[in-house]
This record gives structure tokens, C-alpha cells and sequence, in this order.
């Protein structure tokens, strides 16, 4: 009966986690989908000319500093980096982890208490008034399962941090990354395209590529 309830718990939380991540990444693909636009021109860029532009940027959008705003309070650095639709994904994984977190902390306590007070009763003759104390559903679980019960939920214990330090430090990461890509910026006047016609240059008719730089 224990056994079902931790199961049932458990598939929830993860049910929980992965309909939430699976939710926000279907609302960004939708968003950047939305953000596209169809043009007749390859960009590309010239560094001589906008490398005072790209540094100036660069400056002005620090990835140290979105860095160091996502290490200290998860999704600052996402805010600071204008990309409010990450937000849901950064707190869902860390709320969930959070969640299993002190879900294994509340549980592991319990059996522990449980599996001590037995134990004594058992071996010292001892703690038999803390016996009421135990939770009820605890009661009728062998003093063997609950020292099982006990050490598994200590054990996912420390899986829950781990992933709780994961999911931050992909935050500080991603963070970063976007601080880097923000400076990333192409000029609209530089354009490279396919251009069929008479060439004045080559003084024939066909297909020439153009290279359109400045307005």
C-alpha cells in the first residue's frame, strides 16, 4: 500500500516536470517560427566595416554579465537578455526538482523515524511510547522494508540536488549563450543574391552574383 502511493507520487511529479518542459519548448518553437522572415537576400558580414559596431554591442550586452545575474537569481540572466518565454522553462525545472526535493526529504525523515523506533523496541526495549508518533501508514511496514524504504529515499535525496545544481548551472549557460549571439547583429544594406540579366561587367546576359553593400 506504501509502495503504491510513493509509485503514484512519483509519476506524478514527472508527469508534472515533463508536461511543463514539453509545453514551454512547443510555445518557443511556435514563437520563433512566428519571428521568421522570408527573404530574397543572404546576408553576410563584413567585419572591417561594422567592427566598431559589433564591439560597441558587445559591450553594451555583457555575457558576464547575464552570466552572473543567472548565477545569482535563476532567469535574471534570460530577462536581462530580453527572452522572457525561457523564464517557464528555468523555473519549471528547478520548481520540479525543488518539489521531488522536499517530497524524498519529508518521506525520508518519516521512515527513518519509524525504522528507529522500532529498531529500540525491538533491540533496547526502548522508544515503545514514541510508537504513536509514527505515521499511520507507516505502522503496519516490517521493520527490514522501512530501513529499505529509508535509505531509497535518502538516495533520491541526493539525486534531487544534483539535478537541482544541473538545471542552475544550464541556466547560467544558456544565459551566457544568448549574451553572446545578442551581439551577433547583421546589417540589412549587406546583402549577397542571385541576379539574372546583362552584365555591364562581363558584358553578357546570365546569372550574376551581386554583393550590395551600404544603401
Amino acid at each position: 500500500m506504501f509502495q503504491k502511493q510513493i509509485d503514484l507520487r512519483r509519476n506524478y511529479l514527472l508527469l508534472l516536470f515533463l508536461l511543463s518542459i514539453s509545453s514551454q519548448i512547443s510555445f518557443a518553437q511556435k514563437t520563433k517560427k512566428n519571428k521568421e522572415v522570408k527573404a530574397d537576400t543572404i546576408s553576410v558580414i563584413s567585419k572591417p566595416i561594422y567592427k566598431n559596431r559589433y564591439d560597441s554591442a558587445n559591450q553594451a550586452h555583457s555575457p558576464k554579465v547575464a552570466a552572473i545575474r543567472s548565477a545569482i537569481l535563476p532567469g535574471l540572466g534570460q530577462i536581462y537578455n530580453k527572452k522572457y518565454w525561457k523564464l517557464p522553462i528555468v523555473y519549471g525545472a528547478l520548481g520540479t526538482t525543488a518539489g521531488i526535493f522536499f517530497y524524498n526529504l519529508k518521506y525520508y525523515n518519516d521512515t527513518r523515524f519509524a525504522y528507529k523506533v522500532k529498531y529500540n523496541m525491538r533491540v533496547n526495549r526502548t522508544d515503545s511510547a514514541l510508537y504513536s508518533q509514527i505515521k499511520n501508514i507507516l505502522k503496519p511496514v516490517d521493520e527490514e522494508s522501512l530501513r529499505s524504504y529509508r535509505n531509497q529515499f535518502r538516495r533520491d535525496l541526493d539525486y534531487s540536488v544534483v539535478f537541482f545544481l544541473l538545471f542552475w548551472g544550464l541556466n547560467v549557460v544558456d544565459a551566457a549563450v544568448d549574451a553572446h549571439l545578442k551581439s551577433f547583429d547583421v546589417s540589412p544594406n549587406l546583402g549577397l543574391k542571385l541576379k539574372s540579366g546583362y552584365s555591364e561587367l562581363a558584358q553578357t546576359t546570365g546569372v550574376s552574383l551581386v554583393m550590395k553593400i551600404g544603401k
